[in-house]
């Protein structure tokens, strides 16, 4: 952080001028490909199960509704428009993640969030490939699976290790005590946090592929060699993950089998439960067209556009000067 007053921005006016260029050159993108932008609540009735994010809880009394969410990203709201037939859309969002603060992260952040009817994770990681080099000017990304990245920087079989084996390799980074209630994709998150995505990128961008299915989030599943993987890819470029794309699940069943899954989770990491969003889960039975959708985190974007090495180079006005 800068020692310039608390008043200041602390982003150049050079950067606040690349955001501009770069909000332009999106729009512009999406329009020659007939994809509609759209705009949905930033404040919302429900939060997320996902574990790994902590929403920011809203104070709200007003049509009958009492509390409320700020939203950590647009994809409900999203899908029920995919729902209602709305066709290809997109979305350049403010969202929201409650304690994350740090050189890539800020509570408040901008997010670009596009859904494409009829196309698979391949297909839209081609369109990834045409957003983000266009405007980077940079080589088009290769496919690594996760399973190949893990063995290549951390030495061993994630998709085969042993639940002790995996653990005894985290003590790296945690006491013994300290592992003893995290979960085998706990472990793995922090294998790929410490040992793998510091390593990805730096020779051409990368996208990861084929995740376990335990981290399937909303993504579809399918067998490979014997093991289940997720439809789910993610884009690095000098070690700085980019966006998270996902064939996507329409399975109404399955993806309540997840949510329950995930406040299991959550109950026994010590979070609030948190209730299932039902306008979502009704768009789901109604039937979500067969798509693919990818969230990228378009202050990350510029950061890499600009030469930035922390987020408040390119933003106006970071948490502490909000």
């Amino acid at each position: 952080m800068t020692n310039h007053p608390v008043w200041r921005p602390t982003a150049s006016r050079d950067a606040l001028k690349s955001r501009a260029q770069q909000l332009a050159y999106l729009r512009g993108f999406f329009h020659e490909r007939d994809v509609l932008e759209v705009e949905t609540p930033v404040l919302g009735r429900h939060g997320v199960t996902d574990l790994n994010l902590d929403g920011i809880s809203a104070d709200v009394l007003a049509g009958g509704v009492q509390g409320g969410w700020l939203q950590t990203s647009p994809e409900y709201p999203m899908k029920r428009l995919l729902a209602a037939g709305s066709g290809c859309i997109y979305q350049i969002a403010r969202v929201f993640r409650n304690g994350e603060r740090g050189r890539r992260h800020n509570p408040e952040f901008s997010m670009l969030e596009w859904y494409r009817i009829g196309l698979d994770d391949q297909a839209l990681m081609a369109e990834v490939s045409d957003l983000v080099c266009g405007w980077l000017g940079c080589e088009r990304p290769e496919q690594v699976s996760y399973r190949q990245a893990v063995t290549a920087s951390a030495g061993f079989d994630p998709m085969d290790i042993s639940d002790q084996d995996l653990k005894r390799y985290c003590e790296r980074w945690l006491e013994t005590e300290q592992l003893v209630d995290l979960s085998r994709n706990d472990c793995l998150d922090l294998v790929m946090s410490f040992a793998v995505e510091p390593t990805l990128g730096f020779e051409r961008p990368v996208f990861i592929t084929r995740y376990p299915a335990a981290q399937a989030a909303l993504a579809r599943v399918s067998q490979e060699q014997g093991h289940s993987v997720a439809h789910r890819f993610e884009l690095y470029i000098n070690g700085l993950e980019l966006c998270n794309g996902y064939w996507e699940l329409t399975d109404p069943d399955e993806q309540r089998r997840r949510f329950e899954g995930d406040n299991q989770q959550r109950k026994i990491a010590g979070k609030p439960e948190m209730a299932l969003d039902s306008a979502f889960m009704a768009a789901l039975e109604a039937g979500l067209p067969d798509c693919s959708g990818v969230a990228l985190g378009l202050d990350r974007l510029l950061m890499l556009k600009v030469g930035a090495k922390a987020i408040e180079e390119v933003l106006a006005f970071p948490i502490e000067r909000a």
